[in-house]
């Protein structure tokens, strides 16, 4: 008889030790981080913190990436912002693909490598599953300063350990690390056909992106948008 479900292959793990630039920058991005998730939770937002901040493999190109996983009229979440004093720089306007959610993204300095998005459509159960792949943290588990596993962009599986981590490739290992991490195969198996996309012909892959008048409310961009069938919704 076949075994009902197939085995998960192992991978052979390697260990990387954090030195004390590493843990000064992960301290730095992640005080960074707890600063907006308060203030959004002050407001009532249950805002994640997602990637590498909330993995711990930051280095110096990491960013602090802020999500409210869930729908908010935008211009609240602005008001929330503006209320801290907390200025937002631009706003972008993003669609991944043509079934995914539409999104805003508050670029909160410059650089843009601090951002708070709201997606402006329900997530799919495997969107929401895409942060617990990349790692996710709440506020607060970041006050407990925890840190948990999830895949890098480069598809290698982080799993944190005491001082530092451990990491292991994912191709071959989608089963692994789906069980790892608590999501679904396919989810796996998604992000994985994704990011080797993205990495052999060197684009983002978005379907729409769009930087926002700052002076517009989104309401009134979104109505102009839909009006004209710039978009493909689900």
């Amino acid at each position: 008889m076949r075994p009902k479900h197939k085995v998960a292959r192992v991978p052979e793990f390697r260990y990387i030790m954090y030195d004390e630039k590493r843990w000064q920058l992960l301290r730095e991005l992640r005080a960074k981080a707890l600063e907006v998730m308060r203030r959004l939770s002050s407001c009532g937002y249950s805002p994640i913190v997602h990637g590498s901040v909330a993995r711990g493999d930051v280095d110096e190109g990491s960013d602090v990436d802020v999500v409210i996983p869930y729908i908010e009229p935008p211009s609240l979440v602005e008001l929330c912002l503006e209320r801290f004093g907390t200025e937002v720089f631009s706003k972008v306007l993003i669609k991944a693909a043509p079934k995914s959610a539409l999104r805003v993204i508050y670029e909160l300095t410059p650089d843009g490598r601090v951002s708070v998005s709201l997606p402006l459509e329900r997530l799919s159960p495997q969107e929401l599953e895409f942060y617990r792949f990349g790692g996710e943290l709440t506020l607060d588990e970041l006050e407990r300063d925890l840190r948990v596993p999830g895949v890098t962009k480069s598809l290698v599986l982080i799993v944190p350990v005491a001082d530092g981590h451990m990491e292991a490739p994912v191709r071959g290992y989608e089963h692994y690390v789906a069980k790892v991490l608590g999501v679904s195969l396919n989810t796996v198996l998604e992000r994985v056909k994704l990011l080797t996309r993205r990495d052999e012909i060197g684009r983002t892959g978005l379907f729409f992106k769009m930087i926002l008048d700052q002076a517009v409310p989104i309401e009134e961009i979104l109505r102009e948008l839909r009006n004209h069938r710039k978009l493909e919704y689900r």
